[in-house]
């Protein structure tokens, strides 16, 4: 009963407590799109090789997204199964979740960090098509990414710590502390240092691990709900079986991000004027995350509040978080639609000093861009409050049909028909609407064959808890 007092998910109005939650969540996850949105923003703007950084960022930024989603999709299966444990008032099993947490991420780590090592310089080459100063770049600020990448890493790992016992105030300030210092560096690096962009590598680099500093001292100090013994870091196939029965989905689900910006990219790369094409694109993704991020932030409170509920067996409240969880990240995606309409001019001029008419085409093309595509983000935050939900209430492969609905199956075939077009510029960014509302209309579909199998109205407590 001690345990039910201490943790807020139990007993708070869902509403509020979604509200609540997953406020800080949006902003943690935006400020996770931020390093990125900032080092473009920083390096088009560093002068005569404005551009060519640009590029050699846009070729990078595939693998950025795939060290993100390996790390969230981990996370994911950490705060579903540490919420669930919780709930469930399994203490030893949400200890050794946590060390076996901490085991994943040096894992993942070692992975990226032999890939900066061997694969950065030939995946860079494979997009750069013979433009040896773009792809020499590209292979530098990659290559610093990834061989420095177990602060991004890290920080996903004790992120999900504080988030599936409530504390997302604290995991805001330890995101909020690396974005601020990314953004500092940023300026010192790449302008009175004159660093290009190995300066911005530097500066995300360092700006996550210091996130990943902050959140630890929060966990060890403050997480009082979980253990932290030397014996829970050994891993266990049984721990690690569970986390990725929901992690895994999560991370092939955030690594279609990477593929469908590589995908477009190399689309993209075949049409006539490519590199305003890839350069808008460029920039247009990173925009687009802010708001891709703040409908994965209400998503992850879906995770931890429903994850929570369904483990006490507690039917109304489990069917209230997903209403509520819905609602509030339509309202949400709602009002960026109607940011981005208002300032997609603004917005595109923070990339576009570089000099000439190139940067003026690209500050069209990007305002251009931006009004399009965010006509779909209603129907994005539909489809991926869904996701939350589905993941939360233990499926994996509906939420990974989703997201290869919306970001490949959906995609690739209209960008390549839209770049066969004499106006491609104009025309290939209704690919993004297009695909996120025949996605809403599937993911709606399911959504309603899971209500009637897990959640029906009339059923009373406890709810079956089998797949």
């Amino acid at each position: 009963m001690k345990e039910i007092k201490q943790n807020k998910m139990s007993s708070a109005p869902v509403g509020r407590l979604i509200l609540g939650m997953g406020l800080p969540m949006i902003v943690s996850m935006i400020l996770q799109a931020v390093y990125n949105i900032v080092d473009t923003a920083f390096v088009i703007n560093m002068g005569e090789e404005g551009a060519l950084g640009n590029l050699a960022l846009t070729y990078a930024f595939p693998v950025q997204l795939l060290i993100i989603a390996v790390g969230v999709g981990t996370g994911v299966g950490l705060n579903a199964l540490l919420s669930k444990s919780l709930g469930e008032h399994d203490r030893e099993k949400a200890d050794r979740t946590v060390g076996n947490g901490i085991f994943l991420g040096a894992v993942i780590y070692l992975v990226f960090l032999l890939f900066g090592l061997f694969g950065a310089k030939p995946f860079i080459a494979m997009q750069a098509r013979g433009d040896e100063r773009v792809a020499e770049m590209g292979a530098e600020y990659l290559m610093i990414c990834c061989c420095l990448s177990f602060g991004a890493i890290g920080f996903t790992v004790y992120e999900r710590f504080l988030q599936s016992t409530g504390k997302t105030m604290f995991s805001t300030i330890s995101q909020i502390s690396g974005a601020a210092a990314n953004i500092l560096l940023d300026y010192v690096f790449i302008y009175p240092l004159r660093m290009g962009v190995a300066g911005a590598a530097w500066a995300t680099v360092i700006g996550q691990i210091l996130s990943l500093l902050v959140a630890m001292l929060f966990h060890y100090c403050a997480n009082k709900e979980l253990g932290n013994s030397v014996k829970a870091l050994v891993p266990s196939g049984k721990i690690i079986k569970e986390i990725y029965h929901i992690g895994l989905s999560a991370a092939l689900m955030q690594g279609m991000l990477s593929v469908m910006m590589l995908g477009v990219n190399l689309i993209l790369g075949t049409a006539e004027n490519a590199s305003l094409l890839q350069g808008s694109f460029g920039v247009y993704y990173k925009i687009m995350q802010l708001a891709l991020f703040a409908c994965f932030g209400l998503s992850n409170t879906i995770i931890s509040v429903l994850s929570y509920n369904y483990g006490l067996g507690d039917g109304e409240r489990s069917r209230a978080c997903i209403k509520w969880g819905i609602v509030i990240t339509l309202i949400a995606a709602a009002v960026i639609t109607a940011l981005y309409e208002t300032l997609a001019g603004p917005m595109a001029q923070l990339f576009g000093m570089a000099s000439g008419e190139s940067g003026e085409a690209l500050i069209r093309t990007v305002a251009l861009a931006v009004r399009i595509a965010s006509i779909g983000y209603v129907f994005m935050g539909l489809s991926i409050a869904v996701q939350g939900v589905l993941q939360a209430l233990g499926y994996a492969l509906y939420p990974l049909l989703i997201s290869c609905l919306r970001l490949a199956v959906f995609v690739f075939p209209v960008v390549w028909l839209f770049t066969l077009a004499p106006n491609a510029a104009e025309l290939v960014w209704w690919a993004f609407p297009i695909a996120e509302m025949l996605t809403a209309a599937v993911s709606a579909i399911m959504l309603a064959g899971v209500m009637r199998k897990k959640l029906p109205s009339h059923a009373s407590a406890p709810i079956p808890l089998a797949a």
